[in-house]
Protein backbone atom coordinates (compact mmCIF):
# COMPACT_ATOMS: atom_id res chain seq x y z
CA UNK A 1 0.00 0.00 0.00
CA UNK A 2 2.58 2.37 1.21
CA UNK A 3 4.08 1.95 -2.70
CA UNK A 4 0.66 2.89 -4.11
CA UNK A 5 0.32 5.88 -2.04
CA UNK A 6 3.61 7.63 -2.53
CA UNK A 7 3.11 6.80 -6.29
CA UNK A 8 0.06 8.36 -6.40
CA UNK A 9 1.73 11.38 -4.57
CA UNK A 10 4.68 11.98 -6.74
CA UNK A 11 2.46 11.29 -9.88
CA UNK A 12 0.64 14.42 -9.07
CA UNK A 13 3.71 16.39 -7.83
CA UNK A 14 4.73 15.54 -11.50
CA UNK A 15 1.47 17.01 -13.11
CA UNK A 16 1.83 20.07 -10.97
CA UNK A 17 -0.58 19.75 -8.31
CA UNK A 18 0.29 21.87 -5.22
CA UNK A 19 1.72 19.74 -2.14
CA UNK A 20 -2.05 19.34 -0.62
CA UNK A 21 -3.91 17.56 -3.23
CA UNK A 22 -1.32 14.52 -3.83
CA UNK A 23 -1.36 14.50 0.06
CA UNK A 24 -5.49 14.65 0.39
CA UNK A 25 -5.78 12.45 -2.78
CA UNK A 26 -3.05 9.57 -1.19
CA UNK A 27 -4.34 9.74 2.31
CA UNK A 28 -8.13 9.13 0.76
CA UNK A 29 -7.07 6.66 -1.63
CA UNK A 30 -5.66 4.86 1.55
CA UNK A 31 -8.23 5.33 4.07
CA UNK A 32 -10.85 3.50 0.95
CA UNK A 33 -8.45 0.57 1.23
CA UNK A 34 -8.27 0.17 4.75
CA UNK A 35 -11.66 0.45 5.37
CA UNK A 36 -13.94 -0.47 1.90
CA UNK A 37 -15.32 2.74 1.27
CA UNK A 38 -16.31 6.34 3.31
CA UNK A 39 -18.39 5.00 5.93
CA UNK A 40 -15.67 5.74 8.47
CA UNK A 41 -14.71 8.87 7.04
CA UNK A 42 -15.25 10.50 10.48
CA UNK A 43 -12.73 8.92 11.74
CA UNK A 44 -10.45 10.36 9.49
CA UNK A 45 -11.09 13.80 9.94
CA UNK A 46 -10.96 13.34 13.96
CA UNK A 47 -7.56 12.66 12.82
CA UNK A 48 -6.81 15.54 10.61
CA UNK A 49 -8.62 17.56 13.23
CA UNK A 50 -6.31 16.18 16.12
CA UNK A 51 -3.24 16.80 14.12
CA UNK A 52 -3.95 20.91 14.57
CA UNK A 53 -5.13 20.82 17.70
CA UNK A 54 -2.27 20.77 19.81
CA UNK A 55 -1.68 24.47 21.39
CA UNK A 56 1.42 24.75 20.48
CA UNK A 57 0.83 25.10 17.07
CA UNK A 58 -0.54 28.66 18.06
CA UNK A 59 2.94 29.79 17.82
CA UNK A 60 3.07 28.95 13.88
CA UNK A 61 0.67 31.62 12.57
CA UNK A 62 2.46 34.33 15.19
CA UNK A 63 6.10 33.50 14.00
CA UNK A 64 4.79 33.78 10.70
CA UNK A 65 3.01 37.37 11.33
CA UNK A 66 6.20 38.32 13.30
CA UNK A 67 8.51 37.95 10.33
CA UNK A 68 5.99 38.98 7.58
CA UNK A 69 5.74 42.72 9.75
CA UNK A 70 9.92 42.52 10.02
CA UNK A 71 10.69 41.70 6.64
CA UNK A 72 8.14 44.52 5.45
CA UNK A 73 10.01 47.40 8.02
CA UNK A 74 13.28 48.46 8.77
CA UNK A 75 14.52 45.52 11.12
CA UNK A 76 16.48 43.45 8.03
CA UNK A 77 18.17 46.84 6.65
CA UNK A 78 19.54 47.84 10.47
CA UNK A 79 20.52 44.31 11.07
CA UNK A 80 22.75 43.83 7.79
CA UNK A 81 24.26 47.40 7.83
CA UNK A 82 25.44 46.77 11.65
CA UNK A 83 26.72 43.37 10.73
CA UNK A 84 28.09 45.14 7.48
CA UNK A 85 30.02 48.22 9.73
CA UNK A 86 32.22 45.42 11.39
CA UNK A 87 33.24 42.80 8.82
CA UNK A 88 32.45 44.27 5.66
CA UNK A 89 35.93 45.36 5.18
CA UNK A 90 37.69 41.87 5.49
CA UNK A 91 38.75 39.64 2.76
CA UNK A 92 35.30 37.78 1.87
CA UNK A 93 33.41 40.13 4.53
CA UNK A 94 30.62 40.92 2.08
CA UNK A 95 29.90 37.43 1.21
CA UNK A 96 30.63 36.88 5.36
CA UNK A 97 27.84 39.22 6.11
CA UNK A 98 25.47 38.27 4.12
CA UNK A 99 25.34 34.78 5.83
CA UNK A 100 25.67 36.88 9.45
CA UNK A 101 22.84 38.58 8.38
CA UNK A 102 21.39 35.75 7.02
CA UNK A 103 21.80 33.96 10.73
CA UNK A 104 20.74 37.03 12.34
CA UNK A 105 17.26 37.63 10.90
CA UNK A 106 16.44 33.95 11.05
CA UNK A 107 16.82 34.84 14.86
CA UNK A 108 14.80 37.02 14.49
CA UNK A 109 11.93 35.71 12.35
CA UNK A 110 12.64 31.62 12.28
CA UNK A 111 11.29 31.79 8.56
CA UNK A 112 13.61 31.02 5.56
CA UNK A 113 11.89 32.54 2.62
CA UNK A 114 11.26 35.48 4.80
CA UNK A 115 14.91 35.87 5.12
CA UNK A 116 15.55 35.08 1.47
CA UNK A 117 13.94 37.97 0.81
CA UNK A 118 14.75 40.31 3.65
CA UNK A 119 18.57 39.57 3.62
CA UNK A 120 18.99 38.41 -0.29
CA UNK A 121 17.51 41.92 -1.84
CA UNK A 122 19.34 44.47 -0.65
CA UNK A 123 22.44 42.27 -0.67
CA UNK A 124 22.34 40.88 -3.84
CA UNK A 125 23.37 43.53 -5.93
CA UNK A 126 25.73 44.70 -3.32
CA UNK A 127 27.61 41.19 -3.91
CA UNK A 128 26.98 41.67 -8.12
CA UNK A 129 28.84 44.89 -7.92
CA UNK A 130 31.59 44.19 -5.47
CA UNK A 131 32.45 40.96 -7.96
CA UNK A 132 30.85 37.72 -6.91
CA UNK A 133 29.25 35.35 -9.37
CA UNK A 134 25.26 35.30 -9.67
CA UNK A 135 25.32 31.75 -8.83
CA UNK A 136 27.83 31.88 -5.60
CA UNK A 137 25.62 35.09 -4.46
CA UNK A 138 22.16 32.92 -5.29
CA UNK A 139 23.60 29.49 -3.42
CA UNK A 140 25.28 31.32 -0.33
CA UNK A 141 21.69 34.00 0.20
CA UNK A 142 19.25 30.52 -0.31
CA UNK A 143 21.64 28.23 2.08
CA UNK A 144 22.44 30.65 4.90
CA UNK A 145 18.89 31.56 4.58
CA UNK A 146 18.09 28.08 5.69
CA UNK A 147 20.18 28.65 9.23
CA UNK A 148 16.74 30.23 10.31
CA UNK A 149 15.34 26.33 10.57
CA UNK A 150 18.17 25.88 13.44
CA UNK A 151 18.63 29.57 15.17
CA UNK A 152 14.86 29.64 17.18
CA UNK A 153 12.55 30.56 16.95
CA UNK A 154 11.75 27.48 14.03
CA UNK A 155 9.20 26.57 12.38
CA UNK A 156 10.04 23.07 11.87
CA UNK A 157 10.85 22.46 14.93
CA UNK A 158 7.74 23.65 16.42
CA UNK A 159 6.29 21.01 13.94
CA UNK A 160 8.92 18.06 14.48
CA UNK A 161 7.70 19.20 18.26
CA UNK A 162 4.08 18.58 18.27
CA UNK A 163 4.45 15.65 16.38
CA UNK A 164 6.99 13.62 18.75
CA UNK A 165 5.71 15.11 21.68
CA UNK A 166 9.12 16.76 22.29
CA UNK A 167 9.60 19.77 23.96
CA UNK A 168 10.17 22.68 21.64
CA UNK A 169 11.82 24.81 24.31
CA UNK A 170 14.49 22.55 24.42
CA UNK A 171 14.85 21.75 20.47
CA UNK A 172 15.05 25.89 20.17
CA UNK A 173 18.21 26.04 22.64
CA UNK A 174 19.67 23.03 21.16
CA UNK A 175 19.69 24.53 17.31
CA UNK A 176 21.62 27.21 18.10
CA UNK A 177 25.20 24.90 18.31
CA UNK A 178 24.55 23.40 15.13
CA UNK A 179 23.17 26.81 13.70
CA UNK A 180 26.67 28.50 14.59
CA UNK A 181 29.00 25.95 13.37
CA UNK A 182 27.04 26.39 9.76
CA UNK A 183 27.81 29.98 10.00
CA UNK A 184 31.26 29.43 10.68
CA UNK A 185 31.77 26.93 7.95
CA UNK A 186 29.93 28.95 5.57
CA UNK A 187 32.05 32.34 6.30
CA UNK A 188 35.46 29.80 5.65
CA UNK A 189 33.89 29.44 2.33
CA UNK A 190 33.17 32.63 1.37
CA UNK A 191 36.85 33.89 3.14
CA UNK A 192 38.21 31.14 0.57
CA UNK A 193 36.50 32.44 -2.39
CA UNK A 194 37.37 35.40 -2.17
CA UNK A 195 41.04 34.94 -1.99
CA UNK A 196 40.21 32.34 -5.00
CA UNK A 197 38.66 34.90 -7.31
CA UNK A 198 40.53 38.26 -6.17
CA UNK A 199 37.33 39.61 -4.87
CA UNK A 200 38.28 43.69 -3.82
CA UNK A 201 37.34 44.49 -0.08
CA UNK A 202 34.56 47.20 1.21
CA UNK A 203 35.50 50.61 2.58
CA UNK A 204 36.39 50.02 6.45
CA UNK A 205 33.54 51.66 8.37
CA UNK A 206 34.67 53.96 11.05
CA UNK A 207 34.24 53.50 14.61
CA UNK A 208 31.30 56.14 14.68
CA UNK A 209 29.73 54.84 12.21
CA UNK A 210 30.06 51.55 14.12
CA UNK A 211 28.60 52.82 17.12
CA UNK A 212 25.54 54.40 14.56
CA UNK A 213 24.90 50.78 13.50
CA UNK A 214 25.00 49.04 16.67
CA UNK A 215 22.33 51.51 17.58
CA UNK A 216 20.13 51.29 15.26
CA UNK A 217 20.44 47.62 15.42
CA UNK A 218 20.06 47.18 19.30
CA UNK A 219 15.95 47.19 18.92
CA UNK A 220 16.03 44.33 16.35
CA UNK A 221 18.15 42.63 18.29
CA UNK A 222 16.14 42.17 21.30
CA UNK A 223 13.97 39.63 19.33
CA UNK A 224 16.53 36.48 19.73
CA UNK A 225 16.80 38.05 23.30
CA UNK A 226 13.22 37.90 23.77
CA UNK A 227 13.09 34.42 22.61
CA UNK A 228 15.56 32.46 23.76
CA UNK A 229 16.47 35.06 27.18
CA UNK A 230 12.99 34.28 27.87
CA UNK A 231 12.46 30.24 27.02
CA UNK A 232 16.06 30.22 29.41
CA UNK A 233 15.26 32.15 32.01
CA UNK A 234 11.20 30.26 32.58
CA UNK A 235 9.53 34.11 31.57
CA UNK A 236 7.39 32.35 29.31
CA UNK A 237 6.46 29.25 26.62
CA UNK A 238 7.42 29.12 22.72
CA UNK A 239 4.21 29.81 22.28
CA UNK A 240 4.19 32.92 24.72
CA UNK A 241 7.09 33.94 23.27
CA UNK A 242 5.38 33.95 19.96
CA UNK A 243 2.96 36.66 20.68
CA UNK A 244 5.09 38.87 22.83
CA UNK A 245 6.99 38.63 19.37
CA UNK A 246 4.63 39.39 17.35
CA UNK A 247 3.52 42.79 19.77
CA UNK A 248 7.33 43.73 20.17
CA UNK A 249 7.84 43.77 15.87
CA UNK A 250 4.22 45.61 15.55
CA UNK A 251 5.38 48.36 18.17
CA UNK A 252 8.92 48.24 16.55
CA UNK A 253 8.42 48.89 12.78
CA UNK A 254 4.53 50.90 13.34
CA UNK A 255 5.66 53.07 16.72
CA UNK A 256 9.37 53.25 17.25
CA UNK A 257 10.56 52.81 13.35
CA UNK A 258 7.34 54.07 11.87
CA UNK A 259 8.17 52.24 8.58
CA UNK A 260 4.36 50.63 8.17
CA UNK A 261 0.75 52.68 8.52
CA UNK A 262 -2.00 50.88 9.76
CA UNK A 263 -3.09 50.22 5.76
CA UNK A 264 -0.47 47.78 6.02
CA UNK A 265 -2.04 45.75 8.31
CA UNK A 266 -4.56 44.54 5.72
CA UNK A 267 -2.12 43.32 3.52
CA UNK A 268 0.16 41.98 6.11
CA UNK A 269 -2.91 39.94 7.86
CA UNK A 270 -3.98 38.77 4.64
CA UNK A 271 -0.43 36.97 3.49
CA UNK A 272 -0.19 35.62 7.25
CA UNK A 273 -3.63 34.28 6.97
CA UNK A 274 -2.10 32.45 3.44
CA UNK A 275 0.42 30.72 4.71
CA UNK A 276 -0.93 29.33 8.47
CA UNK A 277 -3.54 28.08 6.33
CA UNK A 278 -1.61 26.38 3.85
CA UNK A 279 0.20 25.23 6.77
CA UNK A 280 -2.18 24.03 8.84
CA UNK A 281 -4.32 21.93 6.24
CA UNK A 282 -0.89 20.73 5.36
CA UNK A 283 -0.33 19.73 9.17
CA UNK A 284 -3.72 18.43 9.43
CA UNK A 285 -3.77 16.22 6.20
CA UNK A 286 -0.43 14.91 7.12
CA UNK A 287 -1.38 13.76 10.60
CA UNK A 288 -4.26 11.91 8.93
CA UNK A 289 -1.88 10.22 6.46
CA UNK A 290 0.78 9.59 8.92
CA UNK A 291 -2.36 7.36 11.18
CA UNK A 292 -3.16 5.55 8.03
CA UNK A 293 0.27 4.28 7.93
CA UNK A 294 0.77 3.71 11.39
CA UNK A 295 -3.13 1.66 11.31
CA UNK A 296 -1.72 -0.16 8.47
CA UNK A 297 1.56 -1.08 9.87
CA UNK A 298 3.67 1.03 7.56
CA UNK A 299 6.10 2.10 9.51
CA UNK A 300 7.22 -1.41 10.94
CA UNK A 301 7.11 -3.14 7.61
CA UNK A 302 9.59 -0.30 6.09
CA UNK A 303 12.21 -0.38 8.86
CA UNK A 304 12.23 -4.38 9.14
CA UNK A 305 12.78 -4.74 5.23
CA UNK A 306 15.54 -2.00 5.18
CA UNK A 307 17.24 -3.48 8.67
CA UNK A 308 16.88 0.00 10.43
CA UNK A 309 15.39 -2.14 13.37
CA UNK A 310 18.50 -4.16 14.11
CA UNK A 311 20.94 -0.98 13.52
CA UNK A 312 22.03 1.13 16.48
CA UNK A 313 21.91 4.38 17.52
CA UNK A 314 24.70 5.66 14.78
CA UNK A 315 22.70 3.38 12.59
CA UNK A 316 19.34 4.77 12.97
CA UNK A 317 20.46 8.23 12.77
CA UNK A 318 22.89 8.06 9.56
CA UNK A 319 18.97 6.32 8.02
CA UNK A 320 16.85 9.43 9.32
CA UNK A 321 19.61 11.70 7.50
CA UNK A 322 19.67 9.94 4.56
CA UNK A 323 15.56 9.37 4.12
CA UNK A 324 14.96 13.44 5.26
CA UNK A 325 17.91 14.43 2.80
CA UNK A 326 16.06 12.28 -0.32
CA UNK A 327 12.62 13.34 0.73
CA UNK A 328 13.35 17.01 0.90
CA UNK A 329 14.53 17.04 -2.45
CA UNK A 330 11.27 16.15 -3.85
CA UNK A 331 8.55 17.23 -1.04
CA UNK A 332 7.70 20.19 0.82
CA UNK A 333 9.50 19.94 4.12
CA UNK A 334 6.56 20.48 6.40
CA UNK A 335 4.94 17.19 4.98
CA UNK A 336 8.08 15.19 5.25
CA UNK A 337 8.53 15.64 8.99
CA UNK A 338 4.69 14.96 9.25
CA UNK A 339 5.07 11.36 7.42
CA UNK A 340 8.46 10.64 8.21
CA UNK A 341 8.69 11.39 12.14
CA UNK A 342 5.88 8.63 12.80
CA UNK A 343 7.82 5.99 10.56
CA UNK A 344 11.43 6.40 12.22
CA UNK A 345 9.50 6.62 15.80
CA UNK A 346 9.54 3.03 16.62
CA UNK A 347 13.74 2.93 16.03
CA UNK A 348 13.69 5.62 17.83
CA UNK A 349 12.44 4.66 20.80
CA UNK A 350 14.51 1.44 21.04
CA UNK A 351 17.75 2.66 20.38
CA UNK A 352 16.75 5.09 23.17
CA UNK A 353 17.86 8.09 21.37
CA UNK A 354 17.63 11.80 22.14
CA UNK A 355 14.46 13.08 20.74
CA UNK A 356 16.18 16.29 21.15
CA UNK A 357 19.04 15.11 18.98
CA UNK A 358 16.70 13.94 16.40
CA UNK A 359 14.88 16.86 16.38
CA UNK A 360 17.68 18.84 15.35
CA UNK A 361 19.20 16.47 12.91
CA UNK A 362 16.07 16.09 11.36
CA UNK A 363 15.73 20.39 11.21
CA UNK A 364 18.86 20.24 9.37
CA UNK A 365 17.77 17.91 6.88
CA UNK A 366 14.81 19.80 6.29
CA UNK A 367 17.67 22.98 5.63
CA UNK A 368 19.62 20.90 2.99
CA UNK A 369 16.32 20.13 0.99
CA UNK A 370 15.06 23.11 1.13
CA UNK A 371 17.79 24.50 -0.83
CA UNK A 372 18.51 21.52 -2.36
CA UNK A 373 17.61 21.12 -5.97
CA UNK A 374 15.00 19.43 -7.70
CA UNK A 375 11.78 20.89 -5.61
CA UNK A 376 13.52 22.69 -2.63
CA UNK A 377 11.08 25.55 -1.70
CA UNK A 378 13.61 28.51 -1.43
CA UNK A 379 15.46 27.64 -4.62
CA UNK A 380 11.84 28.61 -6.11
CA UNK A 381 11.58 31.52 -3.83
CA UNK A 382 14.63 32.94 -4.92
CA UNK A 383 13.54 32.43 -8.38
CA UNK A 384 10.25 34.49 -7.91
CA UNK A 385 12.62 37.62 -6.24
CA UNK A 386 15.57 37.63 -7.88
CA UNK A 387 13.84 36.71 -11.74
CA UNK A 388 16.63 34.45 -12.69
CA UNK A 389 16.73 31.17 -14.42
CA UNK A 390 16.44 27.55 -12.40
CA UNK A 391 20.00 26.59 -13.52
CA UNK A 392 21.51 29.67 -12.58
CA UNK A 393 19.97 29.38 -9.04
CA UNK A 394 20.91 25.67 -8.45
CA UNK A 395 24.44 25.94 -10.38
CA UNK A 396 26.69 27.20 -6.65
CA UNK A 397 24.71 24.85 -4.49
CA UNK A 398 26.76 21.76 -4.33
CA UNK A 399 29.69 23.11 -2.24
CA UNK A 400 26.85 24.83 0.71
CA UNK A 401 25.16 21.27 0.67
CA UNK A 402 28.46 19.49 0.98
CA UNK A 403 28.88 21.76 4.05
CA UNK A 404 25.59 20.96 5.29
CA UNK A 405 26.31 17.03 5.12
CA UNK A 406 29.47 17.39 6.49
CA UNK A 407 27.78 19.25 9.69
CA UNK A 408 25.50 16.52 10.19
CA UNK A 409 27.84 14.00 10.17
CA UNK A 410 29.59 16.10 13.06
CA UNK A 411 26.55 16.00 15.10
CA UNK A 412 26.17 12.39 14.53
CA UNK A 413 29.81 12.31 15.78
CA UNK A 414 30.01 15.05 18.46
CA UNK A 415 26.16 15.36 19.81
CA UNK A 416 27.26 18.22 22.12
CA UNK A 417 27.49 20.15 19.33
CA UNK A 418 23.76 20.16 19.66
CA UNK A 419 22.89 18.95 22.73
CA UNK A 420 25.53 21.23 25.18
CA UNK A 421 23.35 24.10 25.44
CA UNK A 422 20.19 22.14 26.08
CA UNK A 423 21.61 20.27 28.51
CA UNK A 424 23.21 23.61 30.13
CA UNK A 425 19.90 25.44 29.93
CA UNK A 426 17.61 22.79 31.44
CA UNK A 427 20.15 21.22 33.90
CA UNK A 428 18.31 19.76 37.03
Amino acid sequence: MATLLMSIMIGLLLLGFPMMIPLITASVVGFIMMFDGFGQMGTFIQQMMGGIRPASLIAVPMFILAADIMTRGHSADRLINMVMAFIGHIKGGLAISTATSCTLFGAVSGSTQATVVAVGSPLRPRMLKAGYSDPFTLALIINASDIAFLIPPSIGMIIYGVISETSIAELFIAGIGPGLLILVMFSLYCLYYAHKHGVPTEPKASWRERGRAVRQALWPLFFPVIIVGGIYGGIFSPTEAAAVCVLYAFLLEFVIFRSLKLPDIYRIAKSTGLITAVVFILVAVGNGFSWILSFAQVPQAILESVGVNEAGPVGVLIAICVAFFIACMFVDPIVVILVLTPIFAPAIQSTGLDPVLVGVLITLQVAIGSATPPFGCDIFTAIAIFKRPYMEVIRGTPPFIFMLVAAAGLIIAFPDIALYFRDLAFAD
